[in-house]
């Protein structure tokens, strides 16, 4: 794993120098310069060579999605955007992902001891798996559309688990659904109000009907239902048709919803599944998916290569818990064919 060597582009000086002393703290980073504009940052870029940049979204002259957008067209290396925890900012932070950031990290203003303790460690990994991750191989995203061919579902769920770059990745295979869809869930790492404009976002756009998780829904037909409440962990209980129930616990190996514990659940329960782990940062699924591929159910990888980053694949791949590794082009069409008759 490579070290972050990070430049930090903000025009606020108390910006610069805040995120500086947080990732400053971070293991593996190094804070190799600032810049308060995009002219200032190409300079910059040039001089120091980073390898991951924290850019403002919100700066005078070019914006920062106007430069994000010409460091991807120009020369593609890792961005963590910073944007503000407002309607207006879940939008941009949206439309930075679709431009090809790896990740959207909400300022922490106003933030007690306790948060911006947190911040700290969260921040560090963000741009130490950005600093690592395949921004520079990623491919433009190729628009799928649901097959209008009518799809005779199996009786089996799809499971699915993404952290870092799995907004972009689930938009790719998603848009691939019919509107009777398989009953799915996806276990979301990602910030939650982030989250709540992607659902919005995904509901208007695809052909069956996208919800956030909530205590007692079951799963049906047509329903593509997402986990991604920092709070609590989802798991599904067996029934005609299954249930989801929220749970108020600690994390389980650091991540809340688990994965682990969601896959766990439903290979308890026996449920005829579907599992799938794509991009992210950590280890979290690789067990679950372990328990649902040891209990008969096909188990399916993002590839590594199509995995803008890989650490979420690898750790699956290391438990022998993956039936298959499938490229991201191809997952969307691979998680239905495992849902259908025939």
């Amino acid at each position: 794993m490579h070290e972050a060597r990070v430049l930090v582009v903000d025009d606020s000086a108390a910006m610069r120098a805040l995120f500086s002393d947080i990732l400053d703290q971070a293991k593996n980073v190094t804070v190799v310069g600032t810049a308060r504009s995009a002219d200032d940052a190409r300079e910059q870029i040039a001089e120091l060579k980073p390898n991951v940049i924290t850019l403002d979204v919100e700066m005078p002259g070019m914006s920062g999605i106007e430069f994000l957008e010409e460091i991807m067209g120009n020369n593609p290396m890792p961005v963590v955007m910073l944007s503000s925890l407002t309607q207006a900012g879940t939008e941009t932070s949206l439309r930075a992902i679709e431009l090809g950031a790896v990740e959207c990290f909400p300022k922490p203003l106003k933030a007690t001891p306790e948060q911006f303790s947190k911040s700290v460690g969260k921040l560090g990994k963000i741009v130490l798996a950005a600093a690592n991750s395949n921004v520079r191989d990623r491919k433009p995203r190729v628009e799928h559309k649901a097959s209008d061919a009518q799809f005779q579902w199996n009786g089996h769920i799809a499971a699915i688990s993404a952290s870092m770059g799995g907004i972009d990745a689930l938009t790719t295979i998603l848009a691939q659904f019919p509107g009777n869809c398989p009953p799915t869930l996806v276990c979301l790492q990602a910030e939650p109000m982030v989250v709540e404009t992607f659902v919005r976002r995904l509901d208007e756009m695809l052909k069956c009907h996208v919800r956030a998780a909530s205590d007692g829904a079951t799963l049906t037909p047509g329903t593509i239902t997402i986990a991604a409440d920092p709070a609590r962990h989802v798991v599904v209980e067996p029934g005609s048709p299954p249930r989801l129930r929220l749970m108020e616990r600690d994390p389980v190996d650091g991540a809340r919803p688990s994965a682990n514990l969601l896959f766990g659940s439903i290979a308890r329960g026996a449920i005829p599944a579907i599992g799938a782990v794509l991009t992210g940062m950590g280890s979290d699924g690789a067990h679950g998916m372990k328990m649902l591929r040891d209990g008969g159910s096909e188990t399916f990888v993002q590839d590594r290569k199509t995995a803008l980053v890989s650490e979420a694949p690898e750790a699956v791949i290391a438990l022998d818990a993956a039936s298959r590794e499938v490229p991201l082009s191809e997952l969307g069409a691979v998680i239905l064919g495992g849902c259908s008759i025939g």
